[in-house]
């Protein structure tokens, strides 16, 4: 049952997620920009540590090339190919070394077949078109009630982008895992920087945790809607 205004008592939940998520943004931005400013002790930049980190796992094949843009670095599986942002390529810092090993880490994650990862790989063309159709019918069922149907089949498109999100997390944790023990192992950073490693790690991950949980909790307000009418 929709709540006075076309609110949803769910609605309430979904706006404190978004409040996470906006937080966590703010939060990613300032934590990189703080740790841009400490130098790492190696005086590695963030593309000879991510060259290193690849050259070590047999990953010399993988090119890294330089992005514009600041947060904008991503792992390429289609060409794998690691791109960085130019802040994260040039700098020399623990936010800069950070991020690269991380984006490696996904690397590292395709060359092993890390189930999660050919998992997220395998749904994307599904996901992409559910994810685009979603909305439409979702939008169709609400607006018209007695095709309820159409709300119950966008409720299933849905699903299948919250599950793509829900599967991104354990591949983000599991990279900065990675990233996390092989700058150590490989001495790209001391034991007393490593709680700035972590720090810059951690607030990127929150924006997936963020993203993930307002799509779960969206989910379920539609699937309430949806059996709540047809009890009625």
């Amino acid at each position: 049952m929709f709540y006075p205004y076309g609110f949803h008592f769910m609605d309430f939940f979904i706006f404190a997620a978004f409040g996470l998520s906006i937080w966590a943004q703010f939060r990613v931005k300032g934590t990189f920009n703080k740790w841009s400013q400490v130098p790492v002790s190696t005086g590695l930049t963030g593309y000879e540590a991510a060259r290193r980190m690849l050259d070590a796992n047999g990953l010399r094949d993988v090119p890294i090339e330089p992005v514009r843009g600041r947060l904008t670095d991503h792992y390429d599986p289609i060409h794998r190919v690691v791109r960085l942002s130019e802040p994260v390529y040039y700098e020399q810092s623990i936010a800069a070394v950070s991020v690269a090993c991380h984006e490696i880490g996904h690397a590292i994650q395709h060359k092993m077949s890390y189930p999660m990862l050919t998992l997220r790989h395998r749904m994307f063309p599904a996901v992409s078109f559910a994810s685009g159709t979603a909305p439409f019918l979702i939008i169709a069922g609400l607006i018209f009630q007695q095709f309820n149907f159409l709300l119950g089949l966008g409720i299933i498109f849905f699903s299948a982008a919250v599950l793509f999100q829900v599967v991104t997390l354990p591949v983000e944790f599991n990279a900065s895992s990675r990233a996390r023990n092989q700058m150590i192992a490989e001495g790209f950073i001391s034991n007393d920087e490593e709680r700035g490693a972590a720090k810059v790690l951690n607030a990127a991950a929150l924006t997936y945790v963020a993203a993930a949980l307002i799509s779960v909790l969206e989910l379920l307000k539609y699937i309430l809607i949806f059996t709540g009418r047809n009890e009625d």
